[in-house]
């Protein structure tokens, strides 16, 4: 299963940056597609990007449109978080630095219990409120968007101010802190991951635990990148549906479901 969910975020993330003209003019994709949204956070402003990014849409859509919202719950609806698991660009790239093989790896950050519902105050206050998730805050934006263009547009480049270097900043911490700890911007600064969060006890693609064959051994818990204990709460909030839980029960005893 890991294989095939690496497999299932590569394409997807070629298959969402697909345009080729973008990282070679240097100018973004502006066509039909941009008015529909990717369900991870894939930035607008990646010159491959061929759709939008529900939480730069969220920031940009008047508060009456029904569209983002009408989306996300949708998304959210059948798959919950999963999306954060199998289809966000972002999450591939934490996964990927996580696989580097340094010591004193770790799956959380100290104050682990408390600071992952930090990402539910940037949800309300960066983006709901401020709208400023994506100038100041995102370092998905800065890996995709802001420094391809910036390398490939001499004119990008001659614009670069203090905001670019913060972003740089925050992406930098992030790009470390992933390489140590698993995760760490999907548990506990990722306001995409906690909409999708809210639709986890209702999603149609849920996690089930066979209490019969189930010995709560805590297999799932020490194989989990989000650290859950899911024979207690397979609809966890934090739970990614990544399946990497399923892989490692030596009972057999977890399974992705469809409610349908």
């Amino acid at each position: 299963m890991k294989k095939i969910r690496l497999i299932i975020q590569a394409l997807s993330f070629a298959f969402s940056n697909g345009y080729v003209k973008g990282f070679t003019a240097g100018k973004i994709y502006k066509g039909e597609l941009k008015n529909f949204c990717h369900p991870g956070l894939n930035c607008y402003s990646c010159p491959g990007a061929l759709f939008s990014c529900p939480i730069g849409a969220l920031q940009t859509v008047s508060p009456t449109s029904l569209y983002v919202f009408g989306f996300l719950f949708l998304i959210g609806t059948i798959f919950g978080r999963a999306v954060c698991g199998w289809l966000c660009p972002f999450g591939l790239v934490q996964r990927l630095l996580y696989m580097i093989p340094v010591k004193n790896k770790r799956k959380n950050l100290k104050g682990h219990e408390k600071l992952k519902y930090l990402k539910y105050f940037v949800l309300v206050i960066s983006v709901l409120w401020l709208r400023s998730f994506c100038t100041y805050l995102c370092p998905s934006g800065m890996l995709f968007g802001a420094i391809p263009l910036t390398i490939i547009s001499k004119p990008i480049r001659e614009l670069i101010g203090s905001t670019f270097f913060i972003k740089l900043s925050i992406l930098a911490l992030f790009i470390v802190l992933s390489i140590y700890y698993a995760r760490p911007f999907c548990k506990y600064i990722c306001p995409l991951g906690a909409i999708y969060s809210l639709f986890n006890p209702i999603s149609i693609i849920k996690l089930r635990v066979d209490e019969a064959k189930c010995t709560k051994c805590s297999s799932c818990q020490r194989a989990c990148p989000m650290d859950i204990a899911v024979y207690k709460n397979p609809r966890s909030l934090e739970c990614i549906r990544c399946g990497d839980c399923i892989s490692s029960c030596p009972h057999k005893a977890i399974e992705i479901i469809s409610s349908l």
